[in-house]
C-alpha cells in the first residue's frame, strides 16, 4: 500500500487531453491526495473527465488559453500550503513508480529541482528528451536550422541532448523536462514562478529551470521515479504553421534572456529568419513568415538589428 505525501502537490496542465487524463489522475492520486487539473479551454472532455471521475481533484477550468507557464503559476497557487513540493506532471505521463525518490533528493539542502525517468509505453527510454543541456548558441543555431533533425549524430546535438549521459544513473542535469519535474514551492516562489512571457508552450521550464541554476540551487536527474510518457499530445494538434510560430518565438525569447552578448543574440536571430525561410520554402507555412508587426520574423529581425528584446512599448513579440 503506498503511503501518501502530504507535503507533495501535483500540477496537471490540459488542453484536449482527455485520451490520457485518467491513467495521469490516477497515478498521481496513488502518491498523494493534493492534484490540481488546470484546464486550459479544452474542447473535448478533458473538464468533465476531471470534475466527474476525480471528485478530489481541484479543477481550474479557464475560459481560455493561459498557457503552460501560466497553468503551472496557476496552479502551484492552487494548492494548500502544506504541499511544499511541487511535482509538475504533463497529462499523458503517468507515474509508473514512487515519486519519492525525487522528493528524497529534493529535501536535501540546495536542491531547486528534480528530474525523473521518462519512457515510451513499451518501456524505451525517451534519449534526448528526458535530459538535455541547457540551449548554447551552437545547438540553438542547430536547432533552428535544422541541423539536428537532418544530421542527429553531429557533436552539437549529442551535447545538447545529453546522448553521452547513462539514463540509468542518478546525476546532476541542467533541464529535466517539465512533463516530470519536481521543484520546491519555496525556489518556485523566489523566482517569481514561471515566466508567462513563453507563452503558450515551449521553452518555459527551460527558462525556469536556467534562473533556478542561476541562483546556485542544484538540479538533479533521479531514475528511480520513473513515468510513461506519449509525447506530444496537445502540440501535435496545432496546425503546423502555428507550431512554427510559438517554437521559434519563444526560442528567441529564451536566447535574448540567456545567451548572453547581443552578437550572440544576433547570431540567433539571424539564424531562426533563415529557418523560417527555408520552411516556408518547402512547407508553404507564408504566415510564419510574414515580416511585420506581431510577428515571429519581426521579432527575430528586432533582435538582428538591436540584439535586445524589444521594450514594452515596442513590443514587436508574436502573436499567440
Amino acid at each position: 500500500m503506498n503511503t501518501k505525501a502530504t507535503e507533495l502537490g501535483v500540477v496537471v496542465v490540459t488542453h484536449n487531453s482527455a485520451a490520457h487524463l485518467a491513467a495521469c489522475l490516477d497515478s498521481a492520486l496513488r502518491y498523494t491526495n493534493h492534484v490540481v487539473v488546470v484546464d486550459n479551454a479544452s474542447t473535448d472532455d478533458t473538464v468533465t473527465i476531471a470534475r466527474r471521475g476525480y471528485p478530489g481533484v481541484r479543477l481550474e477550468a479557464n475560459p481560455d488559453n493561459r498557457g503552460f507557464a501560466g497553468g503551472v503559476n496557476q496552479g502551484v497557487r492552487a494548492l494548500p500550503g502544506e504541499a511544499a513540493f511541487i511535482l509538475l506532471l504533463n497529462p499523458d505521463a503517468h507515474l509508473l513508480t514512487s515519486p519519492e525518490p525525487m522528493l528524497a533528493r529534493a529535501r536535501q539542502p540546495g536542491v531547486g529541482a528534480v528530474g525523473g525517468r521518462l519512457v515510451t509505453n513499451t518501456g524505451k527510454d525517451q534519449e534526448g528528451f528526458t535530459i538535455r543541456r541547457f540551449p548554447t548558441v551552437s545547438s540553438l543555431i542547430f536547432e533552428t536550422l535544422g541541423l539536428n533533425r537532418l544530421f542527429p549524430w553531429n557533436p552539437v546535438n549529442r551535447r545538447y541532448r545529453a546522448l553521452d549521459l547513462d539514463l540509468s544513473r542518478s546525476q546532476p542535469a541542467d533541464q529535466p523536462p517539465g512533463a516530470l519535474l519536481l521543484f520546491p514551492r519555496a525556489a518556485w516562489t523566489q523566482l517569481g514562478g514561471f515566466d508567462e512571457r513563453f507563452h503558450p508552450v515551449w521553452f518555459e521550464d527551460v527558462d525556469f529551470l536556467r534562473r533556478v541554476a542561476n541562483l546556485g540551487y542544484d538540479i538533479w536527474y533521479v531514475p528511480e521515479t520513473c513515468a510513461s510518457h506519449a509525447g506530444g499530445h496537445s502540440v501535435l494538434k496545432l496546425q503546423l504553421s502555428d507550431r512554427q510560430q510559438f517554437w521559434c518565438g519563444n526560442l528567441l525569447q529564451y536566447a535574448a534572456i540567456h545567451t548572453g552578448p547581443p552578437m550572440a543574440v544576433r547570431l540567433v536571430a539571424a539564424a531562426v529568419l533563415v529557418g523560417i525561410g527555408i520552411r516556408r520554402l518547402f512547407t508553404r507555412t507564408r504566415g510564419a513568415a510574414a515580416p511585420g508587426r506581431g510577428s515571429v520574423a519581426g521579432l527575430a529581425w528586432h533582435l538582428v538589428v538591436h540584439g535586445k528584446l524589444p521594450s514594452a512599448g515596442q513590443d514587436q513579440t508574436r502573436k499567440a
